[in-house]
């Protein structure tokens, strides 16, 4: 289940911030730059901060959502 939320914030964040970029200011494309490096860094390290936030909100824990 955890997986299934993780795919479904970042992917609307990543849309979030083109839409952003597009129509208020191209700043918003270093938001998904931050997503990107975020992704990449918790390949490596294992750790991922949205998944210890959807932990501490009661989502439960399956598989690993950060890391393939």
């Amino acid at each position: 289940m955890l997986n299934k939320y993780f795919r479904v914030i970042v992917g609307a964040m990543v849309l979030l911030s083109v839409v952003l970029t597009t129509y208020v200011n191209e700043n918003w494309l270093w938001f998904t730059v931050f997503i990107g490096v975020n992704l990449i860094q918790s390949a490596f390290t294992k750790w991922c901060l949205l998944e210890t936030i959807l932990i501490k909100l009661g989502v439960k824990k399956g598989e690993a959502s950060c890391s393939i």
